[in-house]
């Protein structure tokens, strides 16, 4: 597989996405996650045996009908489910420690996943630079999640900051914690403090990586993921042919 020829960053983010789901998982993605629903509709079609929850309440929906919007609160995600699951239940599920992976966002994280969704900036609360959304899943899920899974579509200093001001949730030091951008993948093993330079995508270098990121990356050599497979592909056109994939990618 070419770069630029045959895929490129958001095919590559979301074959990461599918790769982190395992046979037997209970995945969750939350609000304005067009990637990981995108992700989550391929797995399926690779014949991944997972269960498929989305606060649109539904449980295993038809995954073969394609999204028409990037907005995951719709039919895409409800219409053919096997049950009713509201947000509540999910809540509840995850906090008893039987969901597995939660797809999550954010708009600022430090090397400790700190992660900041409602005040960025400022010389102090009441006076931020932005206000964010609020924490919403990212908040409620991140600490209690089996493996909370970070998808953020840029990677830049802005986003990856060496220091957290305001902090809406951080990760359970116990559990691990993982994070994929456009150019790689950084994991927190279970019991360590830190993020680490896990792997990088193949059109990218570490020295990019670094360049791109707030804080101090001492890993230097790590491996390069393998590329998209012809078959990952093709299940990625199978269920977006409307390109709703790219949505954040633009």
């Amino acid at each position: 597989m070419e770069y630029g020829k045959d895929y490129g960053k958001a095919e590559m983010m979301a074959v990461a996405i599918i790769r982190e789901i395992q046979d037997g998982d209970i995945v969750f993605h939350g609000l304005a996650s067009p990637t990981p629903m995108v992700a989550m509709k391929a797995a399926k079609a690779l014949g991944k045996d997972f269960t498929y929850v989305t606060l649109s309440d539904g449980v295993d929906h038809n995954w073969q009908n394609p999204p028409y919007v990037a907005s995951t609160l719709t039919a895409n995600t409800y219409e053919g489910s096997v049950a009713t699951f509201g947000l509540d239940e999910i809540f509840d599920l995850y906090a008893s420690g039987k969901g597995d992976i939660a797809f999550l966002s954010c708009l600022q994280m430090d090397k400790s996943g700190r992660i900041a969704m409602s005040v960025l900036g400022g010389k102090d609360y009441d006076h931020p630079k932005l206000r964010g959304p609020g924490g919403a899943g990212s908040a409620t899920l991140t600490p209690v999640t089996k493996r909370t899974i970070i998808w953020k579509p840029q990677h830049d200093t802005r986003t990856f900051v060496p220091h957290v001001q305001f902090a809406t949730t951080a990760p359970a030091v116990d559990k691990p914690f993982t994070v994929i951008t456009p150019l790689c993948i950084f994991r927190k093993p279970a019991g360590e403090k830190f993020l680490k330079l896990d792997c990088i995508f193949p059109y990218t270098t570490v020295e990019e990586v670094k360049a791109n990121t707030g804080w101090e990356i001492e890993e230097t050599d790590v491996p390069v993921v393998p590329p998209p497979t012809e078959e990952e592909l093709k299940a990625l056109k199978k269920v977006d042919p409307n390109g709703i994939l790219y949505y954040e990618f633009k």
